[in-house]
């Protein structure tokens, strides 16, 4: 009998899925998707290759639970971040701060273009990773336009537009670069969205003069 990892048959069964998504998210920034096999991420994560059919049929069902797993954790992230924030454009300016800096831990689909590999079956499912994200976007802008905090727009056209920016935003490692840059993303989102500009640059509003 294998050796059971963890105090149980559930846990062992969760750390043998992490493990397998640890390894599949390595081998396809070295190797990308279409490279390699079951038995190399089997190889990779330590397990047996007949214990990954426990969990997976195939190559493109164990992509789509570890984008699934991946997007469950960035969600969560996400809302902490916006948690107890209720000012629209702090909102808004929470949220692109957070993804700049999520990008870094949560890896959803290294490696070359997956479309090119996919079925289109898979795509699809694949592209419930950024509806998820989207629909965040997409809730704090609608409470920005009712507060008359943005102007009105098209929100599927905004929604796009702001997470295509901030997806192919490619940031320095390096600190002060680093926080300047994203610094001015937040700026240029909050411009994008029609924030006003006193707002948009974080500047305190102007003391009332006494009579």
């Amino acid at each position: 009998m294998p050796k059971i990892i963890g105090g149980s048959l559930h846990e062992h069964r969760e750390q043998t899925r992490l493990r397998l998504f640890g390894a599949l998210s390595r081998l396809m920034a070295e190797r990308g998707f279409d490279a390699i096999t079951l038995a190399d991420i089997a190889q990779a994560a330590g397990v047996g290759r007949t214990a990954v059919y426990n969990h997976f049929a195939d190559k493109e069902s164990m992509l789509v639970g570890f984008i699934m797993h991946e997007t469950g954790q960035y969600v969560a992230a996400l809302e902490a971040e916006l948690a107890g924030v209720d000012d629209p454009t702090e909102q808004l300016r929470a949220y692109v701060r957070a993804q700049c800096e999520l990008k870094r831990d949560y890896h959803l689909a290294p490696g070359p273009d997956l479309r090119s590999v996919l079925s289109r079956g898979t795509q699809q499912r694949v592209r419930e990773h950024v509806v998820l994200v989207e629909a965040m976007l997409r809730r704090v802008l609608s409470a920005g336009i009712e507060s008359g905090a943005f102007p009105e727009q098209d929100l599927g056209t905004t929604v796009s537009l702001v997470n295509a920016c901030l997806s192919s935003r490619t940031l320095p490692d390096e600190q002060p670069a680093r926080d300047r840059a994203v610094e001015a993303t937040v700026l240029f989102v909050l411009r994008a969205v029609g924030a006003g500009e006193r707002a948009a640059v974080g500047a305190p509003e102007p003391q009332a003069v006494p009579a």
